[in-house]
């Protein structure tokens, strides 16, 4: 699969803004590391800049494992150090510098952070991606992305889909295209049902089979990295389902290149990250590998 230009050519004069601006609303104190795998795949996909909103309470540890390259936006917090409905107005205003909004890796269940994604989720008009703690805050209320308009991207994997429709497990895995395919056309927005052959649709109809990936990618952290994938393509000027597409597929060959150096039973999710640049470069025939001249910081 070849990428589209919008992705392998950048002008000349070109500066960070252009490849957009991710904020990441992420983490808590058992589940940092979720946030930084999550803003590193999006910088190693091509995003301008990326935020990341964040306890308070654990900005110096999370210091020190981010990479160098990502902001920080401390946030008001719970008395368990989660994220709290009380930092809604500092996200809402600082959203209106981002380009897309990314919700939910490593968040935590706790009562007011659930209430503070639902209050997000249904107010902000950003593009968005809802991962993980941010689709679980959403169990059984599906309905209220149905304000949220067809510039979202939801990724459930099998368990965090069933929960949100409330059906069981083994009822979704018995026809996962046409599941995915009726929540996208019914709530507007992309669905990447995660899983072998995920399966990304959107409200259009759209309809994508994915064949990359391997079972050594079932290891935690692995949806962190396609969803930081999906904001930063999204930043990007991908359309939502384009986005999602390529980055489900990359995601799945970067999985695969990392395996055969690292094994399935050895692979975790910081050798896919390691592993986007060469799964891009194989799908651009070589693209990035030039220096343009006049770029600017």
């Amino acid at each position: 699969m070849r990428l589209p230009t919008r992705l392998l050519h950048r002008k000349a004069k070109a500066h960070k803004g252009d490849f957009g601006h991710i904020l990441l609303l992420a983490g808590s104190p058992r589940f940092s590391g979720a946030a930084a795998i999550c803003v590193e795949a999006a910088m190693r996909s091509g995003a301008g800049l990326v935020t990341v909103g964040l306890p308070k309470s654990i900005l110096c540890a999370f210091i020190k494992i981010k990479i160098k390259e990502v902001m920080l936006l401390p946030l008001p917090e719970s008395r368990k150090g989660a994220l709290s409905l009380s930092g809604y107005l500092k996200i809402r205003d600082f959203a209106r510098k981002a380009d897309v909004l990314a919700i939910g890796p490593g968040l935590g269940q706790e009562n007011t952070t659930q209430s503070l994604v639902r209050r997000i989720i249904t107010t902000l008009d950003n593009p968005m991606v809802i991962d993980a703690d941010g689709l679980n805050a959403l169990a059984g209320k599906p309905q209220l992305l149905k304000s949220a308009g067809s510039n979202r991207v939801i990724t459930p994997h099998a368990a965090e889909m069933a929960r949100l429709l409330g059906v069981g497990i083994n009822k979704l895995e018995s026809d996962r295209k046409e599941i995915a395919s009726q929540f996208a056309r019914k709530y507007r927005l992309t669905v990447v049902l995660k899983g072998h052959n995920t399966v990304v649709a959107d409200h259009r109809g759209g309809i994508y089979i994915n064949k990359t990936g391997n079972p050594g990618m079932a290891t935690a952290g692995s949806g962190d990295v396609l969803t930081g994938m999906i904001a930063a393509f999204m930043g990007q000027g991908l359309i939502p389902f384009l986005a999602a597409k390529y980055a489900v597929y990359l995601h799945g060959l970067a999985g695969d290149l990392a395996s055969v150096k690292k094994t399935q039973i050895s692979l975790i999710a910081s050798d896919i990250i390691d592993r986007i640049p060469a799964a891009i470069k194989q799908c651009g025939c070589g693209a990035g590998t030039q220096v343009a001249k006049g770029g600017r910081l």
